[in-house]
């Protein structure tokens, strides 16, 4: 996830504005071979990351305390620790459980976190639970400084080999329940599923349409008045069914439930073991991208898509990519989005409802990857975007290409050997 690092120098940016990366032409083969490579070479680098390591996983309950300093440039005086360990016993990779404690005294929120973790129901796992750097009303999971350290932690723990790729969740009460449904909007294509608890984010922070291909739970009490949190974990259910009812079966999978007679307290247990079902999809056949920033940080691209240029003015963009394996075929649809708030609480100034207003964008340049799981690379790939044909022709299989995905994404589920630059 390339948010702040660059540890692989690209090659070379493709030249022209509608042309496949360059290099020598890989067989399918020597792609996969190729990638075998990259990816190892990566993964040295990486352990090698100090002072950013992931100690050695051992079972939670003794499991050391390990800090990161975060960078003063991102927040000041802020050492990010964290407990990362075991729950039961396997010879596989395990899946991994990133807990957001909410927003009391940290230190006693962060003890509340170890234990309750070591009660769930969701053993063989490995957990992340970190303490928040620093306390107050103005500091949140989702900042820079915490993206920071997300950035880190998926780094190592893609690389590690101990951890399952394809089965990464985060999940949260309350500050936690916040953070956790704002980082499954803007970090989808990392993770399986999400669970946030007792929180519920205006949808302007947490668009839905980028959970299209992960499991989303968010439960609350029905009577959490706080912040409205139960009115905005109502709006987002609606967005999910609304979203759900227009979309092939098994997208946007959720469970989004007021708990009854409850208040900001919940039964925490259900979460996790709802959230070991789901495996993440590397290849899902459309994906929807409300591309935003998250306390002036963007992605610089997602699931198989990554952003060379945006208009100017584009505070915000959406994307909606269909890739038609049949066809030999991506389309994809980008518009300029711009938000209109029609309702205000008249308390804390929360904006609990917006509008959005969709127009097709030109003057950017993307890239899409690919790879043989999802197109015939022996063949001509016809793209096109916003209606017009944008590409059509071979797109050669390269190390660059694997190089600059590596580069991006920092996983080895997206060790795409094929990309086409175009412009739009």
């Amino acid at each position: 996830m390339k948010l702040f690092r660059n540890f692989v120098i690209l090659l070379a940016a493709v030249l022209v504005s509608a042309a496949p990366a360059f290099g020598r032409s890989l067989s399918k083969t020597e792609a996969r071979d190729e990638a075998a490579r990259i990816w190892s070479a990566w993964c040295n680098e990486i352990a090698n990351d100090a002072p950013y390591l992931l100690p050695e996983l051992k079972p939670l309950a003794q499991s050391d305390t390990t800090v990161w300093i975060i960078p003063d440039s991102l927040e000041p005086n802020a050492a990010l620790m964290f407990r990362y360990g075991t729950k039961g016993e396997t010879t596989e990779p395990m899946p991994l459980f990133i807990y957001l404690h909410g927003s009391g005294p940290s230190v006693i929120e962060w003890a509340t976190g170890m234990k309750l973790a070591e009660r769930f129901d969701d053993a063989p796992c490995a957990y992340f639970i970190p303490k928040i750097p620093n306390e107050g009303p103005y500091y949140r999971w989702w900042q820079k400084g915490k993206l920071f350290a997300w950035d880190k932690l998926l780094s190592q723990a893609l690389a590690s080999g101990k951890i399952d790729p394809d089965r990464i969740y985060v999940f949260g009460i309350s500050e936690g329940g916040y953070g956790s449904q704002r980082l499954a909007s803007y970090l989808a294509d990392y993770l399986a599923a999400a669970g946030p608890m007792a929180g519920g984010e205006p949808l302007i922070n947490a668009p839905v349409e980028n959970c299209r291909n992960i499991g989303f739970s968010l439960l609350t009490g029905e009577q959490d008045l706080g912040f409205y949190r139960n009115i905005l974990t109502y709006r987002t259910s609606e967005a999910f069914k609304a979203n759900q009812a227009e979309s092939p079966e098994g997208d946007f999978r959720h469970r989004i439930e007021l708990i009854p007679n409850r208040g900001h307290g919940i039964d925490y247990t259900p979460t996790t073991p709802w959230l070991s079902q789901f495996t993440r999809r590397t290849r899902p056949a459309r994906v929807t991208w409300e591309d935003y920033d998250m306390d002036g940080v963007r992605r610089p691209g997602f699931y198989n898509l990554a952003i060379d240029e945006r208009p100017e003015g584009s505070d915000r963009m959406f994307y909606d990519m269909t890739v038609d394996s049949a066809a030999n075929a991506v389309d994809i649809k980008i518009s300029l989005v711009e938000y209109r708030t029609t309702e205000t609480d008249p308390n804390w100034g929360i904006s609990l409802k917006q509008a959005r207003k969709f127009t097709p964008a030109t003057g950017g340049k993307i890239t899409v990857f690919a790879d043989d799981e999802m197109l015939d690379l022996d063949k001509p790939v016809t793209v096109t975007i916003n209606g017009r044909k944008a590409y059509k022709g071979k797109i050669d299989r390269s190390s660059e290409s694997i190089e600059r995905s590596l580069d991006l994404f920092g996983d080895p589920r997206r060790l795409y050997p094929a990309s086409v630059t175009l412009s739009y």
